[in-house]
């Protein structure tokens, strides 16, 4: 099989596509023809070896979503018939033309999507929906700060919170992205490169804050978060493109009683990732299949192009998602 690997941790220049054997499916488990799979931040991290793939997935082939073709099925597996249209997370090689994973942390298709649209939902709507109801348990009505709307899981995450009856915010760095936000239903478009963040929440909000944020940067928006906070307010960590430290003020935290906490999806046990899959599968799938939801692509690459897709990825100019497919 083809599979894009990981010669030497280093830059774009290290990634090459090279010919692997063929994986064979084990009990419970399907093997996928790979149409179509996406890039996320992980995969940059791992190129450059500082995020090393969880124990089980190859260590060289990056790739975390993946959608395609059931292409042959492992002993006592019933869930999938070959042929049928699946997609899904996995903790890595999803950047192979064959990968095989658990029956059912495999996902539907809808069938009014493409390989490339199911390839860009995975990673980033698992990621956001867990995110806001499981780990922020956000409810109609409440408000909602996104920061890095213009990201695959700010995307995702802004539109899920607009089906759900949530009013959201939004930061980036971009007045582009924040306006083409504005058409998935962002309510506040705030431009952390030119305006203070807290003092438009402040002045927004009535200086009441907001009730969650869902933090994709990190780093010194700690801070800010805990400050624009309501009572009992809610924070959940998902990245940390401005770095992985920050001061914390326990006194803010102590008396405006805040939750935080911090989540990630690829080192999960499988029958989390399991649990996840099926409940997104019951609850959100339709919302795709009624056009309530929809993929976000900011451009599509072949995996010959794979180098290109790594570069677009550093210069932060994407809204949504980089898609990868193999012809």
């Amino acid at each position: 099989m083809r599979a894009i690997v990981i010669t030497k941790p280093g830059g774009p220049e290290v990634l090459e596509e090279q010919s692997r054997p063929l994986p064979e499916p084990g009990a419970g488990q399907i093997r996928v023809h790979v149409r179509a799979s996406a890039l996320n931040r992980a995969d940059l991290m791992q190129r450059r070896g500082s995020y090393p793939a969880p124990p089980g997935a190859p260590p060289d082939i990056p790739g975390m979503e993946y959608a395609g073709e059931v292409d042959a099925l492992g002993p006592g597996t019933s869930f999938w018939s070959a042929g049928s249209r699946v997609m899904g997370i996995i903790g890595g090689g999803g950047h192979a033309d064959y990968l095989c994973v658990h029956e059912r942390e495999a996902m539907p298709v809808p069938a009014n999507l493409s390989w490339e649209e199911a390839a860009a939902i995975p990673e980033v709507f698992l990621t956001a929906y867990d995110a806001l109801f499981h780990r922020l348990d956000v409810q109609p009505g409440e408000r909602l700060l996104i920061h890095a709307i213009g990201s695959g899981v700010g995307t995702a995450a802004l539109q899920i919170a607009v089906v759900a009856g949530v009013t959201v915010l939004g930061t980036s760095r971009s007045p582009a992205k924040l306006a083409k936000a504005r058409e998935l239903g962002l309510t506040i478009g705030i431009d952390t490169s030119r305006d203070d963040w807290l003092v438009q929440i402040a002045q927004v909000t009535d200086d009441e804050g907001v009730n969650a944020v869902l933090d994709l940067v990190g780093g010194n928006f700690l801070a800010g978060n805990i400050t624009v906070l309501a009572q009992r307010g809610r924070l959940v960590l998902v990245g940390l493109t401005a770095g992985a430290r920050a001061e914390l003020n326990l006194a803010a935290v102590l008396a405006k009683r805040l939750h935080i906490v911090g989540t990630v999806l690829r080192t999960r046990p499988l029958e989390e990732k399991i649990t996840l899959a099926r409940e997104f599968s019951g609850r959100v799938i339709p919302l795709f299949e009624s056009g309530r939801l929809r993929p976000i692509i900011d451009r599509v690459f072949s995996f010959a192009e794979i180098r290109a897709a790594h570069d677009l990825m550093e210069s932060n100019a994407t809204f949504g998602k980089i898609v990868l497919r193999w012809e």
